[in-house]
């Protein structure tokens, strides 16, 4: 029985051979394990892989008529999988393993998917870089903290991973590794079995080749609307927001969202230049308020145990968050309240906002996992978002766009995504 690699197949057809009997789902995992030994050790997305005798176990018991049968997926390593190690990229943490799946893995494994393994976080998914690398260019970053589950998708060893997003952790991956990223709305699906660090940001998202591969997952962890059924793309109004109060774009990065505009408006979709929004500088003062405080003291019970294995950096923000006024707090939360369900505010009668997922292409360097400045803002507002590789840099790199939709209109964005994705990726290389 020929199988073809993870990659080269979408999750819909894995499932569908699966649930046919063309594929048996351990082969199809021992695929992924063939993929994983071939690029991992130049990659290193992997905290742990599992051995192919647990995974036949698996297969044993798996829901092989599932919409999700067979398909092999990879989970940010600071997200529960029962019998595997949730380390959290960091020393700190024991090497016990997980007795039960968090909710979000519990739901793909009875919807007939199948867990490979943990993939690399950055230390307790904060700034601290992985080991992981960049499929595309080794020497430039693959983003963070999401880095294993992105490089993992990217490299061709899993068709679907799970990350998460405090600020940027899903989109700025995706940009850099070139696959699509979706960080549904905040709350939208439950985090228990995750490491919360900011309770009022944290948002589990995924990653996959193209946008029907994360459809398909949504419609198994999401409350989702299967028969939404919006309006054509071509009668679309998309409010294009090329800013952040934090940083500029670069020149790639100006080119992607120009070239995705253009595109757009050649297919009689309507793309209009948006004001700056006094509100946006507010809001990235609200993420960063809301982020150090929740985070300092959701890690400082480590910091008191294990300050030795942590780094500076995040031992430094651990204190700084703990100085945060109370009040300060109170009032980011309660403009992030206010502004989460005002669409109208920054985005007007738009149904789609356009914007950057990254200044640029993934930087050259290990040193930092690369700016969230393009996500920080949405992140904050909790509205899906959506990265859409739109071709490559003159340089070869991966270069995209990202969509945000309403809180809670998530079915709307993956439908519409999927269309968009197909008209801005015509002669996609940006050179």
């Amino acid at each position: 029985m020929s199988i073809a690699a993870p990659h080269e197949v979408s999750v819909h057809a894995i499932a569908q051979r699966v649930r046919a009997g063309l594929d048996d789902p351990l082969d199809t995992a021992r695929h992924a394990l063939q993929a994983i030994a071939r690029r991992e050790p130049d990659i290193h997305a992997w905290a742990h892989v599992e051995s192919e005798a647990a995974l036949a176990e698996t297969a044993r018991n798996m829901n092989r008529q599932g919409p999700l049968a067979g398909v092999p997926f990879g989970v940010k390593d600071i997200i529960d999988v029962a019998a595997m190690p949730t380390r959290c990229g960091s020393p700190a943490t024991a090497a016990t393993c997980a007795a039960f799946d968090a909710g979000s893995v519990g739901l793909l494994r009875a919807a007939g998917a199948v867990p490979l393994g943990k993939t690399v976080t950055t230390e307790f998914a904060f700034r601290r870089p992985g080991p992981t690398r960049n499929p595309h260019a080794p020497q430039h970053t693959p983003g963070g903290s999401s880095s294993g589950s992105a490089a993992a998708v990217a490299a061709g060893m899993v068709p679907l991973a799970l990350g998460t997003q405090t600020g940027g952790s899903v989109i700025r991956p995706a940009a850099f590794c070139g696959v699509v990223g979706f960080k549904p709305s905040y709350a939208a699906l439950l985090r228990d079995g995750m490491k919360v660090t900011c309770e009022s940001l944290d948002v589990i998202g995924w990653y996959g080749q193209a946008v029907g591969d994360v459809d398909e997952v949504a419609r198994v962890l999401l409350p989702y609307e299967s028969d939404a059924a919006p309006k054509p793309v071509h009668s679309l109004r998309i409010a294009v927001f090329p800013y952040s109060p934090i940083q500029g774009l670069d020149p790639d990065g100006q080119a992607a969202l120009q070239s995705a505009r253009e595109k757009l408006a050649a297919h009689g979709v309507s793309c209009t230049l948006v004001p700056e929004s006094p509100h946006m500088a507010a809001l990235a003062r609200a993420h960063a308020v809301i982020m150090e405080y929740e985070f300092a003291r959701s890690l400082a019970p480590v910091a008191r145990v294990h300050a030795d294995k942590l780094s500076k950096n995040l031992l430094d923000t651990v204190k700084a968050g703990l100085a945060i006024p109370v009040r300060d707090y109170r009032d980011m939360r309660r403009l992030q309240a206010r502004l989460r369900t005002d669409w109208h505010e920054l985005a007007g009668d738009a149904d789609l906002i356009l914007t950057p997922s990254t200044p640029g292409a993934a930087p050259r360097g290990l040193g930092s996992t690369g700016s969230s400045a393009f996500n920080k803002i949405w992140s904050v507002l909790g509205w899906p978002c959506l990265h859409l590789p739109a071709g490559t840099t003159p340089d070869g790199l991966p270069i995209g766009v990202q969509l945000v939709a309403n809180w809670n209109a998530d079915a709307h964005l993956l439908a519409w995504g999927n269309d968009i994705h197909k008209l801005i990726t015509e002669q996609g290389n940006l050179a």
